[in-house]
């Protein structure tokens, strides 16, 4: 079938400090969608940045999307 997958080598990313503080701002913008009566629990809504920088909470930059719509597509960062 294939090698075995190495778990604790996947998850090793999770617990970064990077990736801990583009987390807590994906969780920050969705607690502010939720203030704002634009999203709710269980309403199948995601929050997306627009320039894919999840720590850019400013409101030109989030807007609210369908799950399908957010995370059906394939980004490609572009090279600074």
């Amino acid at each position: 079938m294939g090698t075995k997958r190495d778990y604790k080598e996947e998850y090793k990313y999770h617990g970064t400090a990077a990736e801990k503080k583009r987390r807590a701002g994906r969780n920050k913008a969705r607690r502010a969608a939720v203030a704002s009566g634009k999203v709710t629990k269980g309403d199948k809504k995601d929050v997306h940045h627009k320039d894919g920088n999840p720590r850019n909470n400013k409101s030109a930059n989030v807007t609210v999307t369908t799950r399908k719509a957010n995370r059906g597509k394939i980004r490609v960062r572009a090279k600074k």
